[in-house]
């Protein structure tokens, strides 16, 4: 299961990681916790029951911090503090469960079945709405003392920097998450009302611009728009050398909505970690796109559950 603030994407995995059979339910994350969470529990007794034995446990990804015993401390799209998600769980449908933030989901996913495979050191990056990542290091999913390890959005590229939605200042997130994207291009086409127009003129007006404004005025050629996804791909590249430097991976995997829409990120961040970061940590590096695509993080919870086993 991927569980996000506006859908609940659940699935019965292979062990190849192949999907066999899907549903879609609406989150409507304004309920409380126990309404959601019932939700699941009905749609796997009604879809799973008689055709995934119950001694196959179930894997979820959530975007939020997750601790050890499977409780979501936080989820901020879901608006969760100190849920027991696994316990209730486990309670309604009768199988074990193993509980993981969602970026750590996709990120074993991608180790496992997809552009990470046949590596024991891997970071994947995935810059959608935010910035998360996750960590693999020595053949093993990096959970860290407290479970939050990964958030690599919230590493610091500009000391006294934009205000990040975190409590700090100046994250990796704060310039290349597609809300800070569109806070830029906002900001932009304010200060320069004729080079944002184009802008401007794709969302209605300025508070109106997102992320994906950006996208479509890029896609026509817009001028402004080029700059601020140049400027973009620089401040996530800055982010990857001190990931690079810091951890050292065999690849670097970059996947989400906004690399998904710009490809060229990919080779462009390339270009500029290898020229900057150290050169013993860039020999051998390889820094590629997903390949799971929406499907890594269903994928990687399934996949982490099945080899965690049923304890």
């Amino acid at each position: 299961m991927d569980l996000g603030g506006t859908k609940i994407a659940l699935g019965a995995v292979a062990e190849d990681g192949s999907i066999l059979d899907t549903e879609v339910l609406p989150t409507r994350a304004h309920r409380p916790a126990s309404r959601i969470i019932d939700d699941i529990v009905a749609c796997v007794r009604r879809r799973w029951s008689e055709t995934v034995p119950s001694s196959r446990p179930l894997g979820i990804g959530v975007a939020g911090q997750v601790d050890a015993r499977g409780r979501v401390l936080f989820g901020p799209n879901l608006d969760w503090h100190d849920v027991p998600l696994a316990e209730r769980l486990a309670r309604g449908t009768g199988r074990s469960v193993r509980v993981l933030n969602d970026v750590q989901a996709a990120t074993f996913g991608e180790w496992r079945h997809g552009a990470g495979r046949r590596t024991d050191d891997l970071v994947c990056v995935f810059v959608g709405t935010g910035v998360g990542g996750g960590i693999v290091a020595d053949g093993r999913l990096r959970h860290g003392a407290t479970g939050t390890a990964g958030e690599l959005g919230h590493l610091t590229i500009e000391v006294a920097g934009r205000k990040c939605r975190c409590p700090n200042s100046g994250c990796l997130e704060a310039y290349a998450g597609g809300w800070a994207i569109a806070e830029r291009a906002r900001e932009a086409a304010r200060s320069d009302p004729r080079r944002g127009a184009p802008l401007v003129a794709l969302a209605g007006r300025p508070a109106a611009i997102t992320a994906k404004t950006v996208e479509e005025a890029y896609r026509r050629g817009d001028p402004l728009a080029r700059r601020l996804m140049r400027e973009t791909g620089r401040y996530l590249a800055a982010g990857l050398v001190s990931v690079v430097n810091g951890i050292d991976p065999a690849v670097i995997v970059l996947g989400g909505g906004i690399v998904s829409g710009f490809p060229w990120l990919v080779p462009a961040v390339d270009r500029v970690v290898r020229a900057d970061a150290l050169r013993a940590a860039v020999r051998g590096l390889r820094i590629v796109p997903a390949r799971l695509g929406g499907d890594s993080g269903l994928v990687g919870a399934a996949t982490f559950a099945h080899e965690a086993g049923a304890g």
